[in-house]
């Protein structure tokens, strides 16, 4: 399952470096998440980094994009180009 920036992110510019796929970027008006890139940090990290750094809790998993950790997996080879 991908995450996603919710409407309470207060744009504080923490979670965007600190992804390593580039996955987040800056929307209209908050940040977003591009489901296409984001693995949680899976092949990366055990936990995803933009959640451990966002101080107001805003970046929920998103159940609009439910994916297996395998699927995580092969996204995370296939971006890297691992795979």
């Amino acid at each position: 399952m991908s995450l996603k920036i919710t409407d309470d992110c207060i744009n504080c510019d923490v979670c965007e470096p600190e992804c390593p796929n580039g996955a987040i970027s800056q929307g209209e008006e908050i940040y977003v998440i591009d489901s296409n890139l984001c693995t949680e940090c899976v092949g990366h990290y055990d936990e995803p980094q933009c959640q451990q750094v966002c101080p107001v809790d805003c970046i929920p998993h998103d159940e609009n994009r439910v994916e297996s950790r395998e699927e995580l997996m092969r996204k995370y080879l296939i971006i890297t180009g691992k795979a």
